[in-house]
């Protein structure tokens, strides 16, 4: 099994930047497509990214794809998602969630973090 637990939520101003971390326990991201999800007050939750580790990334959350950018560093079984110029509507908690082997969108992500809260104010 894989844990998964994120960090670096938090208020941010408009405009602001944040740094969101998922780290790994349990077994090795290595063979792991990740997933960056979201999801606001009231909303579905919407796939922001996939970081594969063949070292491809996908972006699909059209409002978000010029502003994100996902890493791992598989060292540190770690994963990241670099957020920038947030928009109130960024607002939500961030998941990230892990699929074993090269999934799609459409992958089975059995493993899930317990989110991180992340508030942007105007």
């Amino acid at each position: 099994q894989v844990q998964l637990a994120e960090s670096g939520g938090g208020l941010v101003q408009a405009g602001g930047s944040l740094r969101l971390s998922c780290v790994a326990s349990g077994r090795t991201i290595s063979v792991y497509t990740m997933g960056w999800f979201r999801q606001a007050p009231g909303k579905e939750r919407e796939l922001i990214a996939l970081d594969k580790f063949n070292g491809a990334s996908t972006y699909f959350a059209d409002s978000m794809k010029a502003r994100v950018t996902t890493s791992r560093d598989n060292a540190k079984n770690t994963i990241y998602l670099q957020m920038n110029s947030l928009k109130p509507e960024d607002t939500a908690v961030y998941y990230c969630a892990a699929c074993l082997g090269v999934c799609s969108r459409f992958g089975l992500y059995d493993y899930w973090g317990q989110g991180t809260q992340v508030t942007v104010s105007s």
